[in-house]
């Protein structure tokens, strides 16, 4: 799969973060967050492994009982089933992979109407 570089398509999945899957694959998916200065993704996990990349900004990351002020250039890497959460302290752009696929991702890629609002599901347990 090749996906062409646009500057839309991004959907807001929660207030101030707005979401675009990049690609994917059999068994990976690649996704852009865009985070406005302020907004949180609350606590959550999910049974995929997500790495990351700060691309730009700052972000106040929780990942299990550890803290991170991650700023750019910074990456990591959640295990799945972990509970993590992030606030953008900066406006942010964060690069991610997922393995396996999220498939409640695969309605913001290529091909899917894009620009409007869904809502993300995210998992607390």
């Amino acid at each position: 799969m090749f996906t062409k570089s646009d500057e839309g398509g991004f959907a807001e999945v929660l207030e101030g973060v707005r979401l675009k899957t990049l690609a994917h694959g059999g068994s990976t998916l690649l996704s852009m967050f865009r985070l406005s200065k302020g907004a949180a993704v609350p606590t959550h996990q999910h049974p995929h492994e997500q790495t990351g990349y700060l691309v730009s900004g700052r972000l106040d990351f929780v990942i299990g009982d550890d803290r991170f002020d991650a700023g750019p250039g910074d990456s990591w890497n959640i295990a799945g089933d972990v509970p993590h959460s992030a606030t953008a302290l900066e406006d942010s752009i964060v690069i991610e992979v997922f393995s396996p696929v999220r498939e409640d991702y695969l309605q913001y890629g290529p091909g899917q109407p894009r620009g409007r609002s869904r809502s993300l599901r995210l998992s607390k347990r």
